[in-house]
């Protein structure tokens, strides 16, 4: 089949447009709602008018590594550091200048400058409050696997991105083994049930049906926002001098290596990393800022001890996390 034909067959596929107006093009794998009151105070601030493609980010990397140097996209958004580690491993996109991402610790960044991140999110457990003192036991991640938690804990299934990447984490901090005997701990304390949202998990710990999650930091704080007595709570592990810290993800954003507006892509780049763009990502998504200095939303607990792992790695080491849920079997 001719590469043409290939490329109209994806297109179909995935029911990916097509822009052809004059705007800068981002394909983004985040859904649309954590990013575009941004785009829209950067067009309000600087009059370039930008157009967001919304799909699975592994979708959009298959896209631009058909289309290479024909792509639309001048910028590409994920809401994972290991899948924008993969497409800059493929070349898709170029080095960011030092002097737009040097706000940005180089932990949070893409070798070489290739991407950057954007927003930050922690790994941590939601409790139902009124089983405090029955999970009084657990100060690491890898309690999760311990035979109490049998039917009680709540896991997105092993296809999720943060959950692949805080098994990527676990992994290269603790190694196959106890990574893998952890894997079969959840397989079996989850009873056969995994969730396909961490919004759902903290709704059914608060009700009670499961006494124990795993997820991002910020479904906490969101509905907490809406059900501000509901009996939930969370828990930070691994803390302490013994600790690894806890694993942590990036959203983030990379320039593509064939865009024809790259002073403009430039500019996006910079006003999201300005003072004015962390601080939407922190009080709209309750996010972590990666700008220092910028604080964290109200209420949003910052200090802790985090995993030192960086980014960059959660792409490298992708397929051997894959490999040790494959073979437990947890999906």
């Amino acid at each position: 089949m001719k590469t043409s034909k290939v490329l109209l067959f994806l297109l179909v596929f995935f029911n990916l447009p097509v822009w052809s107006e004059d705007s800068l093009v981002i394909y983004s794998g985040r859904h649309e709602k954590f990013v575009k009151p941004v785009m829209e105070a950067f067009t309000k601030q600087t009059g370039i008018k930008v157009k967001l493609l919304n799909s699975k980010s592994a979708a959009l990397i298959n896209r631009m590594r058909l289309e290479g140097k024909n792509t639309k996209a001048d910028l590409f958004i994920s809401n994972d550091a290991g899948t924008l580690q993969i497409g800059a491993d493929m070349g898709l996109f170029q080095p960011i200048d030092e002097e737009i991402v040097k706000v940005v610790g180089p932990k949070y960044r893409g070798e070489k400058n290739s991407w950057v991140g954007l927003s930050g999110r922690a790994r941590v457990l939601v409790i139902n409050t009124k089983y405090e003192e029955e999970l009084s036991f657990i100060k690491s991640v890898f309690d999760l696997a311990n035979p109490k938690l049998l039917g009680k804990l709540a896991v997105t299934h092993s296809a999720n991105s943060s959950f692949i990447a805080g098994i990527t984490v676990y992994q290269k901090l603790a190694g196959d083994k106890k990574t893998l005997e952890f894997l079969a701990g959840l397989k079996k304390n989850s009873a056969g049930k995994v969730y396909n949202k961490h919004s759902k998990i903290v709704e059914d710990v608060a009700a009670g049906k499961k006494i124990v999650g795993l997820v991002n930091h910020y479904y906490i704080f969101r509905y907490l926002k809406k059900n501000p007595k509901a009996p939930i709570k969370m828990i930070l592990p691994d803390q302490g001098e013994k600790g690894m810290g806890i694993a942590w993800n990036v959203a983030g954003i990379a320039i593509l290596k064939h865009t024809k507006k790259l002073e403009q892509a430039k500019q996006l780049v910079a006003f999201l990393l300005s003072e004015k763009g962390q601080k939407m990502f922190s009080i709209l998504n309750n996010e972590y800022p990666v700008r220092k200095g910028v604080p964290t939303a109200k209420g949003v607990t910052s200090d802790y001890k985090v995993a030192d792992v960086p980014m960059s790695v959660l792409g490298k080491g992708r397929n051997k996390a894959l490999s040790l849920i494959e073979k437990v079997g947890l999906y």
